[in-house]
C-alpha cells in the first residue's frame, strides 16, 4: 500500500510541475492536435472498412 502512495505522489509531483509551469498550455494544444489525427485515422480506416466490405468464408 506504501508503494501506491509513493507511486500517486511522484504523479502528483509531476502534475504539478506540468500543472504550474507553463507546460499546460502546450500540452492542451498538442493533445487537440493529435486527437484531431487519431480522429481522420479513424474515419479514414471505417471508410476503407466500409468499401471494402467483408468477403465470404471459404
Amino acid at each position: 500500500m506504501l508503494n501506491w502512495a509513493l507511486a500517486f505522489l511522484v504523479v502528483a509531483i509531476v502534475a504539478a510541475i506540468f500543472g504550474f509551469g507553463g507546460i499546460a498550455a502546450s500540452a492542451v494544444e498538442i493533445a487537440k492536435i493529435i486527437f484531431i489525427v487519431f480522429l481522420v485515422l479513424f474515419l479514414i480506416a471505417a471508410l476503407m472498412g466500409a468499401l471494402k466490405g467483408r468477403t465470404p468464408p471459404v
